[in-house]
């Protein structure tokens, strides 16, 4: 059933979703629309094709299609005040942790969606290409450069 798929794909959804939104109240929301669109369109998605794409694709496309219709703005990240990161009993873990996740928020939105996908999300360079909409080249050139940028950041 299509229902059990969605719903073992949410924490996946929610972790695209935080890097998206920056907030979990928006992420939580952007994930919960998701669901319900895929849902209302399960007719068109043909049984055998990748899942977790045609939910990223939905996904990405929702998060853009809101930002140009509220004309939000991009604003910046204060991570003394973003919600804790997940405990761990080691404190240089959470430290370095809590860098890396700063130094994500510094890269461009193209560079961090695409390293995510490919990184984090485990998506192909294809796929990840198809999800942004653009070449597998393009793709490659915004993965390389946020890497060796957050290599830069990390080693200041």
């Amino acid at each position: 059933m299509m229902t059990d798929d969605i719903i073992a794909l949410l924490p996946d959804l929610r972790a695209f979703a935080r890097f998206m939104c920056r907030e979990r109240e928006a992420a939580d929301d952007l994930v919960q629309n998701t669901v319900l669109a895929a849902l209302d369109k399960q007719k068109q998605f043909e049984p055998g094709t990748n899942l977790k794409g045609w939910m990223f694709t939905i996904m990405r496309n929702r998060f853009y299609s809101d930002l140009r219709s509220q004309r939000r703005r991009p604003t910046v990240v204060d991570t003394d005040r973003a919600a804790p990161l997940a405990a761990v009993d080691n404190p240089e873990a959470t430290l370095a942790v809590k860098e890396l996740a700063s130094a994500l928020w510094q890269l461009s939105a193209q560079a961090r969606e695409a390293l995510i996908l490919v990184g984090a999300g485990g998506f192909s360079y294809e796929e990840a290409a198809r999800l942004c909409g653009c070449t597998v080249g393009a793709l490659k050139v915004r993965v390389s450069r946020a890497r060796k940028q957050l290599a830069r950041t990390m080693t200041e």
